[in-house]
């Protein structure tokens, strides 16, 4: 059983307003379901700057910067441009943190791709130690159902992929205080 999305917005919010930062959204599949969760939060308008619903692939290139020749060759539908899409809505929005969704919902497939394959994507401040000197993370997901549970499977999954971050980072500062608390050991 998975957590409901409205929880992990819930929580990304909080921990946002926490931190005092930012996110902001690229939505393909999705068409503004993740920015809805973030924003029936009350108080998501101190962490939440806004999104980008780009449903058509050239509005991914016009507006989100990604690779036109990424897009050509690939289609919307595909890693790289998910993590593009994150990267961009971060950049064009001046968050500090970037979501992304792409993929087919269905009921046809798309790009080559069958229904229920799903690219979610971060971009984002990646402390010390979350493994990354930069650039963002990107998850591949296979979701069955009707288009409907695969769309708010990919919400739940692409807030899940941001509170992990959060979370991981959160515990990470705080075995920093702790050992600096404790004379380094």
């Amino acid at each position: 059983m998975s957590v409901p999305a409205g929880s992990s917005a819930t929580e990304v919010v909080r921990l946002l307003t926490v931190r005092g930062e930012t996110v902001a959204v690229a939505e393909s599949l999705t068409g503004g379901l993740v920015a809805a969760e973030l924003t029936a939060v009350p108080g998501a308008s101190k962490a939440f700057r806004g999104s980008v619903t780009a449903y058509a692939t050239e509005l991914k290139h016009e507006v989100l910067g990604v690779d036109a020749t990424l897009l050509a060759q690939r289609g919307a539908v595909d890693p790289q441009v998910a993590a593009q899409m994150a990267a961009g809505v971060r950049k064009v929005l001046g968050a500090d943190w970037g979501l992304a969704t792409t993929g087919v919902a269905g009921p046809d497939p798309q790009d080559g791709q069958p229904v229920g394959t799903v690219f979610v994507a971060l971009d984002g401040p990646f402390g010390a130690g979350a493994g990354s000197a930069g650039g963002g993370k990107v998850e591949a997901l296979r979701l069955n159902g009707r288009r409907a549970e695969i769309r708010m499977e990919s919400v739940r999954s692409v807030l899940a992929l941001l509170l992990r971050e959060l979370a991981s980072e959160q515990t990470g500062n705080e075995r920093a205080q702790d050992t600096e608390r404790n004379g380094g050991f």
